[in-house]
């Protein structure tokens, strides 16, 4: 698969626009649609995202003899945090560890100490593979057994009527803006909602299951956020249509062979193990495209020798 290449300019306007969308969607969540979490679990989970998102950044630049990448504005400072803020953000909403906060922390960590530890080369430099938000949670969801993740009811647990529509219509258009404008990943999206709906309606064929209930994740707020905000992260994605949809499709088919393994939180395991293979899959071509070739050794000419009574018979 291609690596992803995200215009800086495109890069940036993206992130502040998914940090305001999802900051404006966690101040919805805990004022008026139900969010179960304590307010408590958003603030820890951005301090642990802004606390090693800083000390990364100075320990990488302590360790390459360089300026710090940030200025001493709070533009520059907003900016430079922004990846940071979505993640931290994505982890406290995501996830449900009752009222603890160090798992919240650590997701949060997790998530940004991923991008510095976990990286490949490029031919535009150094890129992260794994998804951040993704494998913080996933990696949360291993590492404390007792954590599970957020209910997909409290997106629009105190929402009746017509706001029961409007919300997710807002979300999709969002998304939809965002994802075509900025990060250029329709083929990506759209591959994975046509493979998750078919491999749906195959395993239920397969397991004598009602069709809708293997469709019902798709119709819930928390799947549209993973499809619209988390599978398509353009750093850590293919970028060419082709190999997009491969991603997509991939993702989608992981999916059901963890369900059908009976193993649960599925879509972000999904995702982490598809991440995974990418970064396994990049390595391994390179390394074969970097194989030597055996170089063929000239033959040296060869002479080609007059029969003897015909030299004879000239010299005479």
């Amino acid at each position: 698969m291609t690596t992803s290449i995200w215009d800086r300019n495109d890069r940036l306007a993206g992130l502040r626009r998914f940090a305001i969308a999802i900051t404006v969607l966690n101040i919805l969540g805990h004022f008026f649609l139900g969010f179960e979490q304590s307010w408590a679990q958003p603030l820890v989970a951005l301090a642990a995202a802004y606390g090693m998102e800083i000390l990364l950044e100075l320990v990488d630049a302590r360790l390459n003899h360089r300026p710090l990448r940030v200025k001493p504005t709070f533009r520059s400072w907003a900016d430079f945090l922004l990846s940071a803020h979505i993640s931290g953000l994505a982890c406290s909403m995501l996830i449900y560890s009752n009222e603890q906060l160090w798992p919240t922390a650590f997701a949060a960590a997790t998530a940004i100490a991923s991008k510095a530890l976990i990286r490949l080369n490029f031919p535009n430099g150094q890129r992260h593979i794994l998804n951040p938000s993704n494998i913080g949670i996933a990696m949360t969801l291993l590492v404390f057994p007792w954590v599970g993740v957020a209910q997909p009811y409290q997106f629009t647990e105190n929402i009746v009527g017509a706001a029961d529509w409007v919300l997710p219509l807002i979300l999709i258009g969002l998304g939809s803006f965002l994802n075509t404008r900025f990060t250029k990943r329709v083929p990506l999206i759209t591959a994975w909602l046509a493979a998750f709906a078919l491999q749906a309606v195959i395993r239920a064929e397969i397991t004598d299951t009602p069709i809708l209930g293997a469709l019902a994740p798709m119709t819930g707020v928390a799947f549209l956020l993973f499809t619209f905000y988390m599978v398509t992260d353009p750093a850590t994605t293919p970028s060419s249509p082709r190999s997009q949809v491969a991603f997509g499709a991939t993702v989608a088919i992981t999916y059901s062979f963890l369900v059908a393994n009976h193993i649960v939180f599925g879509l972000f395991f999904a995702l982490a193990i598809v991440c995974v293979l990418r970064g396994v899959g990049i390595v391994l071509l390179r390394s074969m495209k970097k194989q030597p070739v055996a170089e063929k050794v000239p033959e040296p000419p060869r002479v080609v020798r007059a029969p003897v009574a015909l030299v004879q018979e000239e010299a005479a």
